[in-house]
C-alpha cells in the first residue's frame, strides 16, 4: 500500500523497469503515478532503486521559497521513515549522500525507472525492515 494519504487511490506494486511519474493526487500528497496511467498510485517497497531522468527537483521552502531546491543526483533508494506516526507522510528517498527527502516533497511531473526492488527478506528483521507503515482509518 502507499503513503497513507494515497489509500483512496487506485494503485499497483511497482515493478522493475516501470517508468514513474512524480503526480499530485489531490488527496494532500504526492507520489508515484503509473506512466500508463496517471490516475494508478504505483507503490514501491522501501529498499526498491529508482533512477531519475533529470536532477531531482524539490518544492521551494524557506526563504528562498521563489525556486525549487535541486538535489544533484539522480539515484535514490525508497525508504519509510515516520513509521510510528500514523497520520504522517512516511514515503521518502534517500541519497547517495545520505540526504533523506519525503516523496510528498518533490515537484510534479519528475520521471523515474524502478532499477531493482529489494530482494525478498531471509529473516525476520529483514521482513520487518521492508514492512510499509501501517494506515489505521
Amino acid at each position: 500500500m502507499c503513503d497513507y494519504s494515497l489509500h483512496s487511490v487506485k494503485s499497483r506494486p511497482a515493478k522493475v523497469g516501470d517508468k514513474l511519474t512524480t503526480h499530485n493526487f489531490g488527496t494532500g500528497t504526492r507520489g508515484f503515478a503509473a506512466a500508463e496511467d496517471m490516475n494508478v498510485a504505483v507503490c514501491v517497497l522501501p529498499g526498491t532503486e529508482l533512477s531519475f531522468a533529470d536532477e531531482i527537483r524539490c518544492l521551494p521552502t524557506g526563504l528562498i521559497a521563489w525556486r525549487d531546491k535541486i538535489i544533484e543526483h539522480k539515484t535514490a533508494i525508497f525508504r519509510q521513515i515516520n513509521k510510528d506516526k500514523v497520520a504522517a507522510h512516511h514515503d521518502a528517498l534517500e541519497f547517495p549522500d545520505g540526504q533523506i527527502v519525503l516523496l510528498t516533497s518533490l515537484s510534479e511531473g519528475q520521471q523515474a525507472t524502478v532499477l531493482q526492488l529489494p530482494a525478498a527478506p531471509r529473516n525476520g528483521a529483514e521482513s520487518e525492515a521492508q514492512r510499509r507503515a501501517a494506515y489505521v482509518g
